[in-house]
């Protein structure tokens, strides 16, 4: 089990940057650590993973480019640099755990991960 907290979540225009943090408390570095989102009345979407090397990462088409997840292991904390932000971002963010110690590849659907942050609220105004 590991409990996870985000943050760096807010207010922002369209155009601007933000840096979310998740902070983890629990094993970390053996296991590939994703981003996803929620707006209201959409299903939860994958964003961003990384495995747990760090030598790997894969994101969803719509932040390709703009998006950036990292993972700092000696810290136990995962980031996701978010540039040029768009109203259609805006959403609350998770960062999760997948459910496997050191998967082979990373897998984005939400089932395949068993611990969940509580949140950070992300939105972009035009």
């Amino acid at each position: 089990q590991v409990q996870l907290v985000e943050s760096g979540g807010g207010l922002v225009q369209a155009g601007a940057s933000l840096r979310l943090s998740c902070a983890a408390s629990g094993a970390f570095s053996s296991y590939t650590m994703g981003w996803f989102r929620q707006s209201p009345g959409k299903e939860r979407e994958f964003v961003a993973a990384i495995n747990w090397s760090g030598s790997s990462t894969y994101y969803a088409d719509s932040v390709k480019g703009r998006f950036t997840i990292s993972r700092d292991n000696a810290k136990n904390t995962l980031y996701l640099l978010m540039n040029s932000l768009k109203p259609e971002d805006t959403a609350v963010y998770y960062c999760a755990r997948d459910a496997a110690r050191r998967r082979f590849g990373i897998i984005t659907a939400t089932g395949g991960y068993d611990n969940w942050g509580q949140g950070t609220q992300v939105t972009v105004s035009s």
